[in-house]
């Protein structure tokens, strides 16, 4: 719904694709997309992004991976939702693409000054974020999950409170110059939660 608003709101008359492997998260949003009739201006494809795009064929990357952090995959309710031992695997492999702008939501329980770092060593600068609470949900307190976030928490990795975590949605960008890096910001505000 929030691309489906963004569409409907922007002046932007190209084509937005995007990418879902579950049958029922697809479905629901090609019916929202038709019942928007906003077709032409926006598609999901019924595959996996990494198996559709090896390399960018656009500047921007909008996108919000799975960053459940657990031991491994197997006992997952949905598989679908891993993103590795820290939850920032999926995260990484993004922006490794070379995209030049990312739009990339940000947990604050998935090893984010970790991520935040590998960022910076691929050339991206945190050019603008907004941090929105979230409480945890059946899948991050599924019980393989939730122990993982607490290890990662002793490790000081992960950043939540009794009933509620961060989500960040950061725009990453890469160019020679910056205004201002706002990596020490967010983690500022990632870190108020102990």
């Amino acid at each position: 719904m929030p691309m489906i608003e963004a569409v409907l709101g922007a002046c932007f008359q190209g084509m937005i694709h995007g990418y879902e492997i579950n049958d029922v998260s697809w479905n629901l949003a090609n019916t929202r997309i038709r019942y928007q009739q906003i077709e032409d201006r926006y598609m999901v494809h019924h595959v996996s992004f990494f198996d559709a795009c090896n390399k960018p064929y656009t500047s921007t990357l909008v996108t919000n991976p799975p960053y459940l952090p657990a031991w491994t995959d197997s006992s997952l309710y949905i598989k679908g939702l891993y993103g590795g031992i820290d939850g920032s695997m999926i995260s990484r492999k993004l922006l490794s693409l070379e995209y030049s702008t990312v739009l990339l939501m940000v947990s604050s329980f998935s090893n984010p000054a970790g991520l935040l770092q590998y960022a910076s060593e691929q050339g991206y600068s945190v050019v603008d974020f907004l941090i929105r609470p979230l409480i945890f949900g059946r899948y991050s307190s599924q019980p393989e999950v939730k122990s993982r976030i607490v290890e990662l928490q002793q490790e000081q990795k992960a950043f939540f409170s009794e009933h509620y975590y961060l989500l960040a949605g950061v725009v990453f960008q890469k160019q020679k110059h910056v205004d201002k890096e706002l990596s020490d910001d967010l983690m500022a505000v990632i870190q108020s939660l102990r």
